[in-house]
């Protein structure tokens, strides 16, 4: 039950998945308490997410290094620079356009669209380019986790959807499935360093996003600037350092289509944070969405794992034979 080529077992790989989705979850409820805490806007706020992950990143990167037993062989520095590249303005184009689309048709239509296409670029990607098949099963989970996303976001009624926003979402939801395609491609014969690729993705997405950044104020104005410094140091460190490093290393040993439907965890996290922690109200629409996702990321997780598991069986049972 693990990836040959990266030596990460299936399981622990959704593991880091779930323990992902479920942190970016947080970033939304805690980006709320920055906006309430001062005037940051939404571009800043990424901006500093990144840079800070970026820093914490590369601080603890030496340790990694040196409790390594055995070092795997490096790529070409060209191969690793163009890998770089794609990730980081792949991670850009994800964070900037979904900022822009809530901008511009609001936060319920811009997440539905995008969450809700990423999955299905991704399936239709791995399909076409790594012969990933889904099954009726897998088909009838992603459509369940569609269908509770729906529920959960515009559950409130109070979506409006205007053509650019929704464009723009498509755009963010492209930036996410070319990342992850590409993670899982190059994962499939170990050629991903999951330190290297989420370093130079946060290096590039942080330079795309600087010049942003700059026009739109990187230094905000606070009455309260240790709780608006406490927070952008907690959405550094555990939904953008942590987390991505955990995408990153599950994305490449998990079928591209059932790591978009884990991610899908991210709203059911950031709505019990919502009831929890923001005092948001606990409707039906919530309640529903959140167990049709739940429902269906278990169950493409038990197919995972039971296929990893089958893959496994297989070369023991032909070896008994020979």
């Amino acid at each position: 039950m693990s990836n040959a080529a990266s030596g990460l077992p299936i399981g622990r790989g959704l593991l880091y998945l779930t323990v992902a989705g479920a942190a970016w979850g947080t970033a939304g409820a805690v980006a709320s308490l920055v906006y309430r805490a001062s005037d940051m806007g939404p571009v800043a706020l990424s901006f500093w997410r990144c840079a800070g992950g970026l820093v914490l990143l590369l601080a603890v990167r030496p340790l990694r290094r040196r409790s390594r037993s055995t070092e795997r062989p490096r790529l070409p520095l060209r191969t690793r620079l163009l890998r770089t590249g794609v990730t980081g303005l792949g991670l850009a184009v994800f964070q900037t356009a979904y900022f822009a689309a809530v901008e511009a048709t609001g936060l319920a239509v811009a997440t539905v669209v995008t969450l809700g296409a990423g999955p299905v670029f991704i399936a239709l990607g791995a399909r076409l380019t790594m012969g990933e098949r889904l099954g009726r099963g897998g088909f009838a989970a992603v459509a369940g986790a569609l269908a509770g996303l729906a529920v959960l976001v515009l559950g409130s009624g109070d979506a409006t959807v205007r053509p650019w926003g929704v464009l723009l979402a498509i755009v963010s939801a492209a930036g996410y499935s070319v990342m992850t395609l590409l993670t899982r491609w190059w994962g499939r014969d170990g050629d991903v360093d999951v330190s290297s690729t989420t370093v130079g993705a946060f290096a590039v997405t942080t330079l795309c996003l600087l010049p942003f950044g700059l026009a739109e104020g990187l230094v905000p104005h606070t009455a309260a600037p240790a709780q608006v410094i406490a927070l952008l140091a907690y959405i550094a460190a555990v939904p953008t350092a942590l987390a991505y490093a955990l995408y990153f290393a599950g994305a490449a040993v998990v079928r591209s289509a059932t790591v978009s439907v884990i991610m899908l965890l991210e709203p059911v996290s950031a709505a019990v944070l919502a009831v929890g922690l923001l005092g948001e109200r606990l409707t039906a629409a919530t309640v529903a969405g959140t167990s049709l996702m739940l429902g269906s990321v278990a169950g493409l997780a038990f197919a995972e794992t039971r296929g990893a598991g089958a893959a496994g069986r297989a070369p023991e049972e032909a070896s008994a034979l020979l």
